[in-house]
């Protein structure tokens, strides 16, 4: 039996258990099972991989997805210059591996949507999946800033700092923070939305809702509006590939 999991804090309503657990029936998987483990703090890890010496792979979310890479053996190249990792990878020498899926999640569920328009972004928070959208974005050459309630480099800007004109100026707009999510499915992140228009691109990485307040706004207003539900699927799979490798 292969034993895989998703590494997190608060996990209740994750997707990727109830993901796995349809793909294992829909394609007849009969050795492998998922389920969620819980620490309240990355130094919990260790103890964690004691307790469950079998692990065939992990996947890592909130909040662990920078502070993991002290506990790796190995780092994937593309992982190790985001500086973030969502993919591990248990190797048959004892070698635990760190990938980053969030990248071709990423890349793959808004290559569909982008056009002239989206030529600048915003990234609104700093976590460890801004860190794989902000690769994607240099990668394809659209020039970003981080948005931050605390700026702390040349790259990151504050709320403070936008304006009306901001907005309309940059014209893909990408949430990687939590606000908005259920149950806080009123919390939004605080922009003048009033300034998002027809050639806007909203992207928000949340999913649960499958619509949140700022992408019911955008839709609204006449912008592209995409969840992260396409981002998790294709990222999920991409590390059942890495597993099975």
């Amino acid at each position: 039996m292969k034993n895989y999991g998703l590494l997190g804090k608060q996990l209740s309503h994750s997707f990727s258990k109830q993901y796995f657990s349809e793909k294992f029936l829909r394609e007849e998987i009969q050795d492998a099972t998922y389920q969620n483990f819980e620490i309240s703090s990355i130094d919990d890890f260790k103890p964690l991989l004691q307790s469950n010496p079998k692990l065939s792979g992990l996947n890592v979310t909130i909040p662990y997805k920078q502070s993991i890479l002290g506990y790796l053996d190995e780092v994937d190249p593309v992982a190790e210059e985001i500086g973030a990792i969502n993919t591990l990878q248990f190797k048959k020498n004892g070698i635990i591996k760190g990938h980053n899926t969030d990248v071709i999640g990423f890349r793959n569920s808004i290559k569909p949507f982008l056009d002239t328009n989206h030529s600048r972004a915003l990234i609104f928070g700093t976590g460890g999946a801004s860190k794989a959208i902000a690769y994607v974005l240099k990668s394809i050459g659209v020039p970003y800033y981080f948005v931050s309630r605390n700026p702390l480099s040349a790259k990151e800007i504050g709320y403070n700092d936008l304006d009306e004109s901001s907005i309309e100026s940059f014209r893909l707009l990408i949430n990687c923070t939590p606000l908005g999510t259920y149950p806080n499915v009123d919390e939004i992140i605080p922009i003048d939305t009033n300034a998002i228009g027809k050639r806007h691109l909203v992207y928000d990485l949340i999913y649960n809702p499958t619509e949140t307040r700022l992408l019911c706004i955008a839709k609204n207003q006449g912008a592209i509006a995409v969840n992260g539900l396409s981002m998790l699927k294709i990222q999920a799979e991409e590390s059942w590939k890495i597993w099975n490798s």
